[in-house]
């Protein structure tokens, strides 16, 4: 019988964006392993398992100890922030256990989290309701001519826009690419959220014009930031929620008949 790997979403931070699916999968986890952050957030559930954890930049290094762990017969799960399919853990665990032939000695099993994407707009109003792009701005591991092109595509195609991993300390290209490509539409409404989940928690209401004159000294966005650009009919309610229309009233009375034509 194989034996179990689950790469298990956290979610948006903490422990209030997980789902049962995936507490039960640590609960059930023999062995944790995790980035330390994620880990210590997630101790109380944990309890007194056996844990490997490590720090930034040694992904490669857990993933493995995550299969090794695995393929000794020991129920494992790898912890991945947010979603393990967005900007995680699934990838490279796939990769690996693909790269090593393991698919008839492991059993891999996903398991979705909350986003922080999904988690700041379920508090802020509805921004994403229609068609939306998602881009890390990381030029680590994705060349940054292919980030920028992807991001005047969906600012093009007037999609609402998720960016994660906007800058860092000496990582500032990529965003001021995003705020060039900004500058050269019309203003937008742009959500801020940083440490999503945590205590630290703080989300803000602006404009991409905003973002544009404040350049990289925006005190408000680092690695830790997830920004949200609404598209051309995103707009503010009247109580200073974000609206992004799905299209019902243009096309429905009130009453919930069709408008005449």
């Amino acid at each position: 019988m194989a034996k179990k790997l689950y790469i298990l979403s956290s979610g948006a931070g903490g422990t209030k964006y997980m789902t049962t699916e995936a507490i039960e999968a640590l609960k059930e986890c023999e062995v944790v392993v995790g980035y330390r952050n994620y880990v210590k957030e997630l101790k109380e559930i944990i309890g007194e398992k056996e844990v490997f954890m490590s720090g930034m930049t040694k992904e490669i290094v857990r993933c493995q100890e995550a299969i090794n762990y695995a393929v000794e017969g020991k129920t494992t799960c790898i912890i991945s922030n947010g979603d393990v399919n967005v900007f995680g853990m699934a990838t490279l665990v796939t990769e690996l256990v693909d790269e090593q032939g393991l698919w008839e000695d492991i059993e891999i099993i996903s398991i979705a989290g909350v986003t922080s994407f999904l988690a700041t707009a379920s508090q802020i109003g509805a921004p994403i309701s229609q068609d939306f792009a998602v881009i890390s701005l990381s030029d680590k591991l994705t060349d940054i001519n292919i980030i920028d092109k992807r991001v005047r595509n969906s600012l093009d195609a007037d999609m609402i826009l998720g960016i994660y991993n906007p800058k860092s300390k000496k990582r500032i290209l990529p965003y001021q690419n995003f705020l060039k490509a900004l500058s050269e539409g019309k203003e937008r409404i742009a959500i801020i959220a940083s440490h999503v989940g945590r205590d630290k928690e703080k989300i803000t209401v602006t404009t991409t014009t905003d973002l544009i004159e404040q350049d990289i000294s925006h005190p408000e966005i680092t690695m830790s930031t997830l920004i949200i650009v609404g598209n051309s009919q995103t707009k503010l309610t009247s109580n200073g929620l974000v609206l992004t229309p799905r299209g019902y009233l243009n096309k429905y009375e009130m009453s919930g008949e069709l408008k005449e034509k």
